[in-house]
């Protein structure tokens, strides 16, 4: 059984992690030569990198207080330098997303690693009134990964729906305002009916990194008006219990949070996930954390009819 890594972004412990080198996620950064003797900004990899077609994420945190320091009016662009290349190749734009509204946020882009092994990134930033600054971060591209990619066959999950707790969604759900077409379907069911459909691995009240409720809220919200034969699936990744009506995790024997199976099958290494699988019962897109509000849409779109 694969063991659920929850990488969480606090700031605190995403600081502690850069200078130790001792997160898989978050890299350390080497500054590229600059006019500052220190970057302003500091880069985090957000993720395992692998090999292929991949969603790049990251943020940049204050080098001086630990605060986000992304932000829309921060431009980025980012190069790569492949294992055994000295020269960045072509720099892309890098594309903003607000995680939690106006507090923290990250940046995406859709990149082609087609090596495993050791790379760098290459920021290229600035901010109004700053001097750009370029800040070169090494970081590690796999072979492989126990995730779901995109391309392969989606495991028949046996999440429980509302049907299997009475028509209580509350008590599978964490979610505040739970949407009831969100629990109707297990994947098993879905893949079974061949029903295309978005599946969100989150949960709003245990999640470690802060954004599953904002990325709930963001699938929902991208439900409305969606193609009727799309399905929707939210799974609360970790094991949970009813205590006098509300939902409280079943803790290990180190008080820690335990993941359910789909976690396992799934081979998620953080929390929030975002999953679209045709009817055909193939993965189309994976996004770690969140899509955008376009990302979504056209996720939807390619996946419907399917």
């Amino acid at each position: 059984m694969l063991r659920f890594r929850v990488r969480t972004l606090s700031l605190a412990i995403v600081a502690v992690a850069l200078v130790a080198a001792a997160c898989g996620s978050a890299a350390t950064p080497t500054p590229a030569p600059s006019t500052a003797a220190q970057p302003s900004v500091i880069p985090v990899i957000i993720g395992d990198q692998v090999k292929g077609p991949f969603r790049f994420v990251f943020s940049f945190i204050d080098s001086a207080t630990n605060a986000p320091a992304a932000a829309p009016d921060r431009k980025t662009q980012v190069a790569f330098i492949g294992p055994g290349d000295t020269k960045p190749g072509t720099p892309a734009d890098a594309t903003f997303m607000w995680t939690i509204e106006g507090t923290v946020g990250q940046y995406y882009l859709n990149t082609q690693f087609p090596a495993a092994g050791d790379w760098k990134a290459v920021f290229d930033t600035s901010a109004p009134g700053k001097p750009s600054e370029s800040i070169a971060v090494g970081f590690q591209v796999h072979d492989d990964l126990p995730l779901i990619n995109v391309g392969e066959p989606a495991p028949a999950s046996d999440n429980p729906t509302a049907t299997s707790v009475g028509g209580n969604v509350k008590l599978i759900s964490t979610d505040p305002n739970p949407d009831p077409k969100f629990y109707q379907l297990s994947v098993k069911d879905a893949l079974a009916q061949h029903k295309p459909f978005v599946l969100v691995f989150a949960t709003p009240a245990f999640c470690q990194s802060r954004t599953c409720g904002p990325a709930l809220d963001r699938v929902k919200a991208g439900s409305q008006g969606a193609p009727s034969d799309v399905a929707f699936i939210n799974v609360e990744p970790y094991q949970l219990k009813s205590v006098d009506g509300k939902l409280q995790p079943i803790l290990d024997a180190n008080n820690q949070l335990q993941p359910v199976e789909a976690v396992n099958q799934w081979g998620l290494t953080s929390e929030p996930w975002v999953f679209t699988v045709d009817g055909k019962g193939i993965v189309r897109r994976s996004f770690n954390g969140m899509p955008s509000d376009q990302e979504l849409k056209d996720a939807i779109a390619e996946i419907a009819g399917t």
